[in-house]
C-alpha cells in the first residue's frame, strides 16, 4: 500500500511538473526573444516574430530582483504588439558591476540606477518605431519615474510599488500608478498622493485624470489581492499597464495574458510533491532515529534564547564584512543564531550520553542529493520563470562564506527540532522565532535594516520547504544531519544569487 502511495505521488507530481511548464511557456509562442549587447549589462528584447516597428517599452526590476521577475509584463506586452526590453541593474541578478552607495547613500545608488536605465533605453530604442515607455517596480518605479522627467519621448510611465517623492502635476507624462490592495498604508497613501495631484479631489481608483495627448493622464489602481510582490503577477496589473500603454500610444494591442502565478504554484508544487517519493531512495545513516529529543518543557528556552539575544547582540556588532547587501547581516544572524542554539542545546542535554554515531558517506550521498535537487531541481525553475537563482560567476565565491554562517544554523536546528521526544511542531516554532528575530532586528536598526522585511515572506517559503525536505530525510535517514547540510548550502546558494552586490 506505501509502494502504491509513493507511486501515486510521483506520477501526479510529474504531471504538475510537466503542465505547469507547458502553461508558462505558453505566452512565448509567437514570439522573439534574443540578447541585447549594452556594454555589461544583461539585456532581453520581447517582440513578435516578424512584427512591425512599434514603441519600446523598457520594464526595470526592484530591489534584490531580477529581470526574470519582470517576464510577465514582457511576455503581455510583447503580445500586444510592444518592443518589450528587462535587464538586471547594477548589483542585480547577473550584472556584474556594484551597485554603488548600496542603502547608505541614495543620491549615489540612484546615480547608478538611472546610469544603467539611461544605457538601455539608448540601446533599445532604436529596435522600435522611435517612441519609448518605461515600466517599474517598487525600487525601480521611482527611478523610471525620475528617468522619464522632461524627457519628451518618454510616452508614458508605469509606477508599481513605489514611492515617487518627485512626481509634479505634469511630470512625468501619462503616468500609471498601481499598488497592491495588501501592501502596507504608507505605499498606498504614496500612489493616492501622486494621483491626486492631477484630481480635483481625492483619486478614485480605476479613474484616469487629465488626457493623453498632452501628457497629463493619470490613473491609479489598487490591484485586488495582492502585496509587494505579487503584483507583479496579477492578472489585473498585467491588463491595467497593457491598457495604459495602448491608450497611451493610440494604440489596440491584445493577445494573451502571461498570468503564470498560479502556474509557478503548480510548477514548484508538483517539484515540492515528487521530494517525498524520491526521499524514500535516500540511504539509512543511523540503526536508530537521532536528534535532540527535547520535550516543551526543555524545549522552549532553547528555541526563544536565540530569537531574543540575536538581534540584540548584532545591534553592536559589525556586520558588514561581505560585499553584499543585507546578506552579509543575514549571514551572521545566522550564525549567532546557531551558535546560541547549540549552546542551548548542549545545556538542555548535559550529563545525557551522546548520540549514535551516523555513517558518514550516507549522511554525505544524503546531503548531496537533497542539495542537488533543492539547487538544480527547484532552484533551476525558480531561475527559468522566477528569479534569477543560479549564481552568476562573479558571485559564487560567496556561497562557501555565506555558508559559514547558515550552516551553524541548520545544524543546531534540525538536531535541536528533531529525534525521539520531541516537541510536537518545534520546527515551525523555531522557524517563527526566527523571522520574529529578524523583523525584531530591523525595528532596532530601520535605517540599516529596514529590507529585510521585503525577505521575510520569501523567507518563510523557504523555511516551510527546508522544513518538508528535513522532516522526509529525517525519516528516510534517521539523521538530521544531511537535510541541515543541504539546506545550509541551499539557502547560501540563494542569498548569493538575489542579494544585491555592493562594493566594500
Amino acid at each position: 500500500m506505501r509502494r502504491l502511495a509513493v507511486g501515486l505521488v510521483a506520477l501526479l507530481a510529474l504531471v504538475a511538473i510537466g503542465f505547469g511548464v507547458a502553461r508558462m511557456l505558453a505566452p512565448l509562442e509567437g514570439l522573439a526573444v534574443a540578447p541585447l549587447r549594452v556594454g555589461g549589462i544583461p539585456t532581453l528584447v520581447y517582440r513578435k516574430a516578424g512584427g512591425a516597428a512599434a514603441p519600446v517599452v523598457v520594464i526595470a526590476h526592484g530591489f534584490a530582483g531580477s529581470q526574470a521577475m519582470m517576464q510577465p509584463f514582457a511576455t503581455t506586452l510583447a503580445q500586444a504588439g510592444f518592443v518589450a526590453v528587462t535587464f538586471d541593474f547594477p548589483g542585480h541578478g547577473g550584472n556584474p558591476a556594484p551597485l554603488s552607495g548600496g542603502l547608505t547613500d541614495d543620491a549615489a545608488a540612484a546615480g547608478v540606477l538611472l546610469a544603467a536605465l539611461g544605457r538601455v533605453v539608448e540601446a533599445a530604442q532604436p529596435l522600435g518605431d522611435g517612441r519609448v515607455a518605461l515600466l517599474g517596480h517598487s525600487m525601480a518605479a521611482d527611478i523610471v519615474i525620475r528617468w522619464a522627467f522632461a524627457r519628451p519621448e518618454v510616452e508614458a510611465t508605469v509606477a508599481l510599488s513605489g514611492f515617487g517623492p518627485e512626481v509634479t502635476a505634469g511630470q512625468p507624462r501619462n503616468l500609471l500608478v498601481g499598488v497592491g490592495a495588501w501592501e502596507p498604508e504608507f505605499l498606498q497613501d504614496a500612489a493616492r498622493r501622486i494621483v491626486a495631484l492631477a484630481s480635483p479631489g481625492p483619486p478614485v481608483p480605476e479613474t484616469t485624470y487629465g488626457a493623453f495627448p498632452d501628457g497629463t493622464a493619470r490613473r491609479l489602481v489598487l490591484v485586488e489581492g495582492v502585496e509587494h510582490i505579487g503584483i507583479l503577477y496579477a492578472r489585473q496589473s498585467l491588463v491595467e499597464s497593457r491598457a495604459w500603454l495602448n491608450a497611451a500610444f493610440d494604440r489596440s494591442g491584445d493577445g494573451p495574458l502571461d498570468t503564470r502565478g498560479r502556474w509557478i504554484g503548480l510548477l514548484l508544487g508538483g517539484l515540492l510533491a515528487l521530494a517525498w517519493p524520491l526521499s524514500h531512495l535516500l540511504p539509512r545513516a543511523t540503526a536508530a532515529p537521532a536528534g535532540g529529543g527535547l520535550p516543551w518543557r526543555r524545549f522552549w528556552p532553547v528555541a526563544l534564547l536565540p530569537a531574543i539575544a540575536t538581534p540584540l547582540v548584532l545591534r553592536v556588532l559589525p556586520t558588514g564584512f561581505l560585499p553584499i547587501l543585507l546578506g552579509d547581516y543575514l549571514t551572521v544572524h545566522c550564525a549567532v543564531y546557531g551558535g546560541l542554539t547549540a549552546a542551548g542545546l548542549w545545556w538542555a542535554r548535559r550529563g545525557e550520553p551522546a548520540a549514535g554515531r551516523a555513517a558518514a558517506l550516507a549522511v554525505g550521498l544524503a546531503a548531496l542529493a537533497i542539495a542537488a535537487y533543492a539547487i538544480l531541481g527547484l532552484g533551476s525553475a525558480i531561475d527559468r520563470f522566477v528569479l534569477g537563482f543560479l549564481p552568476a560567476p562573479h558571485r559564487a565565491w560567496l556561497v562557501p562564506l555565506i555558508l559559514l554562517g547558515t550552516l551553524p544554523w541548520f545544524l543546531a536546528d534540525e538536531w535541536a527540532t528533531r529525534g525521539p521526544g520531541a516537541a510536537r511542531l518545534a520546527y515551525p516554532a523555531t522557524k517563527a522565532l526566527f523571522l520574529a528575530s529578524l523583523l525584531g532586528a530591523v525595528a532596532l536598526d530601520p535605517p540599516r535594516l529596514f529590507f529585510l522585511i521585503i525577505i521575510v515572506p520569501v523567507m518563510l517559503v523557504f523555511l516551510v520547504v527546508f522544513g518538508l525536505f528535513g522532516r522526509w530525510s529525517h525519516r528516510a535517514t534517521g539523521s538530521p544531519l544531511p537535510a541541515a547540510l543541504a539546506n545550509a548550502l541551499a539557502l547560501a546558494w540563494a542569498m548569493a544569487a538575489t542579494f544585491p552586490i555592493v562594493p566594500r
